[in-house]
């Protein structure tokens, strides 16, 4: 089977649409267009019916109780800024401290940021070398002003999934709740809001199959009843938590995304975590100095980010052109400083640089992985061989000893 150049392993940043899902979406562009805010007529029936029918099936991956929890936004981000922000303000005369992660996505990260300008704390809980949290540190940072802790599923850059269930039940017991950016796991991994008492879930579309500027935020109801203050006023949609027209074609989609992920999502992990693991047996059978990043065993099941010693990872990206691989999130490949998630762990700065991040998805193939497989074994071998560190590492020199002279 002929390979189609270039190959795409970078599932991490964004899937392609399921043509299931693009099938489903296509009549709600042209014959069924209506509004569904609009309550006078057929068009707008039609139209609300669908969302709701989208909104049952969202509800069911997450293990909602009520497709009333599911608050339709444009994606993650904007779902993630409605729930720390919408928290913040509402229950600000309860508390003003939030926990989380240093190795959250940016958008939890700036969040946070823009929060403790306006007077919030905001404590940032450090991860093992893995990129794990371990639950006790939650537990020992929550005071009698903590109003949220947020923590992420799995994480977008070295796949680490989080133990959410063992953070939900202490959140749980100190009656402080719980949102989680579950936009990488969702569909992938475990995931039920009920038994990992997550209070507030940030997903998008994009990440699953389905299409682009879509999102949701999941909002409990009840036990506890989760309360916001909106971010985007206008007529009051979604139940007075974000106004605007809603993108009903997307929304379907989103819809039909989420329904298979819960039909095949367990058989195609099993099936992607079979790809991965050849994939990273081709690479480190071959190739020395090859350091995994985040943990093994803990991790999605489509996430290889791989340092490469003795190379520069952009010098790599460029020699591996054929292939679409990220040496970060998708947010902040454009920034030249080291990974931050990677520091987090511990990473030094040279292996941090070296680093690259594989992303196998729903349509990719054995082919794929042998071609990728030898055309990155072959081209850090090739740009090794450039390197005089890598000469004077062959020769046994302890490079950190040596004394390096500026001219």
């Amino acid at each position: 089977m002929a390979i189609r150049l270039p190959v795409f392993m970078d599932y991490h940043s964004t899937t392609p649409v399921d043509p299931r899902v693009l099938e489903e979406m296509l009549p709600y562009f042209t014959e069924k267009f209506g509004n569904a805010a609009s309550r006078s007529h057929a068009f707008g029936w039609t139209a609300e019916e669908a969302v709701e029918y989208a909104r049952e099936r969202i509800a069911n991956l997450l293990g909602a109780q009520s497709e009333k929890e599911i608050v339709f936004t444009s994606g993650s981000t904007e779902s993630t800024n409605l729930a720390i922000k919408g928290v913040a303000e509402f229950y600000r005369d309860k508390g003003n401290h939030i926990i989380t992660t240093v190795i959250e996505h940016k958008c939890v990260l700036d969040t946070c940021k823009r929060l403790e300008k306006e007077g919030f704390t905001v404590t940032y809980l450090a991860v093992d070398k893995e990129g794990l949290v371990d639950p006790e540190d939650v537990r020992k940072a929550i005071t009698d002003k903590t109003i949220l802790v947020s923590v992420m599923l799995a994480n977008n850059e070295i796949g680490t999934v989080q133990p959410l269930e063992a953070i939900g039940k202490i959140t749980r017991e100190r009656g402080v709740l719980l949102h989680t950016d579950a936009v990488q796991g969702l569909g992938k991994v475990d995931f039920d809001v009920q038994r990992m008492n997550v209070d507030l879930a940030s997903i998008t579309a994009h990440k699953m199959y389905g299409p682009k500027g879509v999102g949701a935020l999941y909002v409990r109801r009840n036990k506890p009843r989760v309360r916001l203050v909106a971010q985007i006023d206008g007529g009051g949609h979604e139940r007075g938590n974000r106004s605007g027209t809603l993108n009903v074609p997307a929304i379907v989609g989103f819809g039909k995304a989420c329904d298979i992920m819960a039909a095949e999502g367990k058989v195609e992990s099993s099936r992607i975590l079979t790809l991965r693991e050849s994939l990273r047996s081709k690479i480190t059978s071959r190739l020395n100095e090859v350091y995994l990043n985040g943990s093994l065993e803990r991790r999605l099941p489509g996430n290889l980010n791989l340092s490469f010693n003795f190379v520069e990872g952009e010098g790599l990206m460029m020699a591996i052109k054929d292939v679409a691989v990220s040496s970060g999130s998708a947010c902040t490949s454009a920034s030249l400083e080291p990974s931050y998630v990677l520091r987090a762990l511990g990473v030094g700065d040279e292996l941090a640089h070296s680093s690259i991040r594989f992303g196998l998805g729903r349509f990719t193939t054995e082919e794929e992985v042998a071609f990728v497989a030898d055309l990155v074994v072959s081209k850090v071998e090739k740009l090794r061989e450039m390197s005089p560190l890598w000469e004077m590492h062959r020769e046994g020199i302890d490079l950190k000893s040596v004394a390096w002279v500026a001219h």
